[in-house]
């Protein structure tokens, strides 16, 4: 039985077998039974890292210490809301940062403090706690942000829309006189996107 620590564009954490190219944590959000609560971040800090480190093997639910959370692919972590971590994905931080500062035409890179504190703000609705979106024309909308179409996950790619699902990217479409889309990546990163940040895609994105 899969543990309930993989991710969805939507920012739900659901139990699935597939488990994506990047893991990451938001703290320590599980029981002793290594099931999970209504708690779905202990931080602000939403991280998204690679899957191996150095040969080091973890236990994705240590007690007390973080919760493993797996993603399909970066589009994915950063529709949830989650950044490259600063420590095992060094240069993807330092990429992320810099296209944060280009996008907001400063000189300095940002604190990671800083950018928590931004996308924390964007990802979730303070009163209800579900998932922030916002509605985006689809023609302005960098590669790798994730819309909801026909009621589900879709990845933009080229001008179009991939429909997501655990299996793989669907067949690329081009939605006729769709204008207007609720947009699951927060603007924060639809910002990073269109400064250059290239996330790391799932192959079956490039596949058709």
């Amino acid at each position: 039985m899969p543990l309930q620590n993989r991710v969805l564009p939507t920012q739900e954490i659901v139990a699935e077998p597939g488990r994506g190219l990047l893991m990451g944590n938001r703290g320590s959000i599980h029981r002793p039974d290594r099931t999970l609560g209504t708690t779905r971040w202990r931080s602000k800090a939403w991280i998204c890292c690679v899957l191996e480190w150095k040969g080091i093997r973890r236990d994705p639910m240590p007690p007390g210490r973080w919760t493993a959370l797996f993603f399909f692919d970066e589009a994915v972590a950063l529709a949830a809301g989650h950044r490259p971590c600063h420590y095992c994905r060094r240069r993807d931080y330092l990429l992320y940062a810099g296209a944060w500062a280009a996008a907001h035409s400063s000189a300095e890179r940002p604190r990671a403090a800083e950018m928590d504190a931004v996308l924390h703000h964007q990802r979730v609705e303070s009163r209800t706690r579900r998932q922030r979106t916002t509605t985006q024309h689809l023609s302005e909308l960098p590669d790798g942000a994730m819309v909801r179409f026909d009621g589900s996950p879709a990845l933009v790619l080229g001008g179009r829309v991939l429909p997501w699902s655990w299996e793989g990217y669907g067949v690329p479409l081009e939605p006729a006189g769709l204008h207007q889309v609720e947009t699951l990546t927060p603007p924060a990163n639809l910002l990073v996107l269109q400064a250059g940040f290239a996330p790391l895609l799932h192959p079956t994105a490039g596949r058709n």
